[in-house]
């Protein structure tokens, strides 16, 4: 099969970053504890200290780590993106994950030995785009939107030898990552500048006397849940609306969550080198046995890709950590 397949996992905070570590993960990303990265969330990510300890924890265990600085600088407070790659390469990380153009032409020309990936919030999902990045900044790999189908992903390998990596599992934005703003509308605060979807300072859960939960975004209605039904994350894309004849519906995106350990075989026959897992938000426990099971998944193709099968198992322990009741190979597979 060549080259074996990189599982990358996803860390908010330092145990999770152990756990992803210890459950099989080859690789996890992580951001710093600011704007700077796309998941920006209140009491997660990482202080220098932290990510040092976890830099050792994973290099003493043969793994890498991958920073994320995947946010849009704007005019009044670009320095704070500078600094966050000169931090990152001061701390020895073993990759920058960028998005901003300005923030890869400083990145390339103050360190021209640093790898670079390219984020998926730089909406990257043709050759052509890919190429443009690997000739003027040298990106070593490029994490491809969940917008792309699996002709797509093997047209764009025959087309560029830049790595590929794609979501294997976790949460799905189907507006092209980067490129949304949804939540802005909504709340005034950029996810691609702030770096939070939804931030929490503008979530409110509250319930009624039948037990009824109501999610609001910044005031407005996105959801009402009957007892006991799961909730979906508080996102303007995955609100359940009131429609014209009155009933209810989820009109752009249901809370669905990606597994498609089933296109392990086809992704990788398509040229995928590594598979990513969604999620830096979520918790240790989801982290742990996310990365489990798709490392399972993986060995099991590995020793023996032409008879591999998906077990029953694996599945069933997935959707019991996702959004949602439901599991959706999403775009890769066209209808």
């Amino acid at each position: 099969m060549g080259k074996k397949a990189e599982l990358v996992a996803p860390a908010g905070n330092l145990a999770s970053l152990k756990a992803a570590a210890d459950s099989g993960a080859d690789s996890v990303y992580a951001g710093f504890k600011d704007q700077t990265n796309a998941r920006n969330f209140e009491g997660l990510n990482f202080t220098e200290r932290d990510l040092q300890e976890g830099l050792r924890y994973l290099h003493q265990r043969g793994k890498k780590l991958y920073l994320a600085i995947n946010t849009f600088p704007q005019k009044d407070d670009f320095t704070r993106w500078q600094t966050a790659v000169d931090r990152a390469v001061c701390l020895g990380v073993d990759a920058i994950i960028l998005a901003d153009l300005g923030m890869l032409s400083y990145a390339r020309k103050k360190y021209p030995h640093q790898t670079i990936h390219l984020s998926v919030q730089a909406s990257s999902s043709n050759h052509e785009s890919i190429n443009f990045y690997r000739k003027h900044f040298n990106i070593k790999r490029v994490i491809l939107p969940r917008v792309v189908t699996l002709e797509e992903i093997r047209y764009i390998r025959q087309n560029t030898d830049v790595e590929l990596e794609v979501f294997i599992a976790g949460g799905l934005c189907i507006n092209i990552e980067g490129r949304c703003f949804l939540s802005s509308f909504v709340t005034g605060a950029s996810t691609n500048t702030e770096g939070a979807c939804s931030p929490s300072r503008f979530v409110e859960f509250s319930t009624d006397t039948a037990d009824n939960l109501s999610i609001r975004l910044n005031g407005v209605l996105l959801n009402k849940l009957a007892s006991g039904e799961p909730s979906p994350y508080p996102t303007c894309c995955k609100g359940r609306y009131i429609l014209p004849d009155g009933s209810t519906s989820y009109p752009i995106e249901e809370p669905a969550s990606l597994n498609v350990v089933e296109l392990l075989p086809q992704l990788v026959d398509a040229g995928v080198c590594a598979f990513k897992i969604e999620g830096r938000q979520r918790t240790r426990a989801y982290i742990k046995e996310l990365t489990r099971i798709m490392k399972e998944a993986i060995e099991e193709y590995e020793k023996n890709p032409h008879h591999y099968r998906v077990k029953e198992e694996w599945l069933n322990r997935a959707i019991r950590t996702f959004e949602g009741t439901t599991q959706t190979l999403a775009c890769y597979v066209e209808k």
